[in-house]
């Protein structure tokens, strides 16, 4: 007999894998002076919190032993420390994500970094951007396995459309929230604000840049000829656009710029960055992008 589906965004077998994954931080940014920040190596803390499965490496002082002895499989003791890492995930959810499954993809990678979150005992926390002048939809911080299904159906549930830009967006979730960590910004990062300034207020709160930029494969590589009308979808401004072939060059120039940019500007504060075409896999993604590169262990 198959086992249901536990969220439409993510299959089980990959659900299972991402249990065994933490978020790896390049510097331990947590919210006290004393002892590890909340992680699956289990702890010295009286005060226990969870279980995850064993995974080779993992210390055995940690192995509940009585579990084993009924269940014939090792499971980790997890433990909450005095110190806590938080995981914020933002999702940009403005009109221009709805180009060529860019939003659908945000989610995927949203519920991986927030699966391998939950169960490694951080502290996770999601915040929508759509509309400017909109409060985000926010999953409010939680850790937990017992948190997974209610985080699952909190992203499925959400829809982009609005014209909330990015930088903007950040600038408005930090003064909804406190705690150093991990930042995970999902986003086509297509803005004409400035990213620099929003990233200087994520690195200066104690957060440690993860972004991701999710692109359609027809920004990445257009094929057009003839003229064009071209229409923002958040402005709802026009450019007419005469022999456009003659103009594919210029464009990949200014979009490979930004890409370097964006990850110049991640490097500058030990971020991360990373860009992807929205038809990627998730199962690719997450392992020969996220694992390969370290952003989860």
């Amino acid at each position: 007999m198959s086992i249901p589906q536990l969220t439409t965004l993510l299959p089980n077998d990959l659900l299972a894998r991402l249990e065994r994954l933490r978020v790896n931080p390049r510097k331990r940014k947590t919210n006290r002076t004393q002892g590890e920040h909340l992680s699956g190596k289990g702890g010295t803390s009286i005060e226990f919190s969870d279980y995850r499965d064993y995974v080779a490496g993992d210390d055995l002082r940690y192995v509940d032993w009585n579990v084993f002895s009924r269940l014939n499989q090792p499971y980790l003791k997890l433990y909450a420390h005095e110190e806590e890492m938080q995981v914020p995930i933002l999702l940009d959810a403005s009109n221009s994500m709805k180009f060529e499954g860019k939003f659908d993809l945000a989610q995927q990678i949203a519920a991986a970094f927030g699966m391998a979150g939950l169960t490694s005992v951080e502290k996770v926390s999601c915040y929508s951007c759509s509309q400017k002048g909109k409060a985000p939809e926010i999953f409010p911080g939680t850790r937990g396995r017992s948190a997974v299904r209610r985080y699952m159906e909190f992203l499925e549930g959400l829809e982009p459309g609005g014209d909330f830009a990015i930088d903007a967006a950040i600038e408005d979730v930090l003064q909804r929230r406190r705690g150093r960590g991990v930042v995970v910004v999902i986003s086509d990062f297509l803005t004409f604000g400035d990213v620099g300034r929003a990233f200087n207020l994520l690195h200066g709160s104690g957060l440690e840049i993860f972004a991701i930029q999710i692109l359609s494969p027809s920004e990445i590589n257009p094929e057009y000829a003839g003229d064009f009308r071209f229409v923002d979808s958040e402005s709802g401004g026009t450019l007419d656009i005469s022999s456009v072939g003659e103009l594919l060059g210029l464009y990949q120039s200014h979009r490979l710029a930004l890409e370097a940019h964006l990850a110049a500007e991640c490097q500058k504060r030990d971020g991360r960055f990373l860009s992807l075409a929205s038809d990627r896999p998730i199962k690719s993604v997450v392992f020969d992008d996220l694992v390969r590169q370290g952003w989860l262990k």
